[in-house]
């Protein structure tokens, strides 16, 4: 039997429950961060909002979850604190659809893409798997015990995040 645990938007959940499934909807131009490290079942999933705190400091203070660069660095501590091992984590990233901005005027989700795989770079994390972009939005489904990432876009059959082979690209 399988727990579901929703993370909001702006939200972040870390579980070592090997029973636990995170799950996450309507994942439009916010971008979800999985994270696993397998050998001791940790799992949590970020779903962010915004590419940088600097838009609104006292939002972020309030919200960290809510931004890239205040979400990912807790993201990563909290998992660390549930026994985690950096070496050890599969990362992989979704969302970052164009949503209701047809003309491009914004381009929040692919903003927020951009600030996360600098973020993620610049601390030397690998991305193994990403399904972004596009204009629908995803409903996210992280099993703790296997690290399986499942997506389901608007009007689609759902379908298992893997790693891309070098060289493929998963964005659509």
């Amino acid at each position: 039997m399988t727990n579901p645990i929703v993370v909001g938007i702006g939200d972040c959940k870390i579980s070592r429950d090997p029973d636990s499934v995170l799950v996450t909807y309507a994942l439009g131009s916010c971008i979800a961060i999985m994270i696993h490290d397998p050998l001791v079942q940790v799992g949590g999933l970020l779903h962010l909002m915004l590419p940088d705190s600097g838009t609104n400091r006292d939002k972020a203070q309030e919200k960290p979850f809510m931004f890239a660069d205040t979400g990912i660095p807790l993201l990563f501590q909290g998992a660390y604190a549930k026994g985690a091992n950096r070496s050890r984590l599969a990362v992989s990233i979704a969302g970052g659809a164009q949503m209701m901005d047809e003309a491009g005027v914004f381009n929040i989700g692919k903003r927020n893409y951009l600030a996360v795989r600098k973020i993620l770079w610049k601390a030397g994390v690998l991305v193994q798997a990403e399904d972004v972009g596009g204009v629908n939005s995803r409903t996210v489904h992280f099993d703790i015990a296997s690290g399986k990432v499942s997506l389901r876009g608007a009007g689609t059959p759902s379908h298992e995040l893997v790693a891309a082979k070098a060289g493929a690209d998963r964005r659509n």
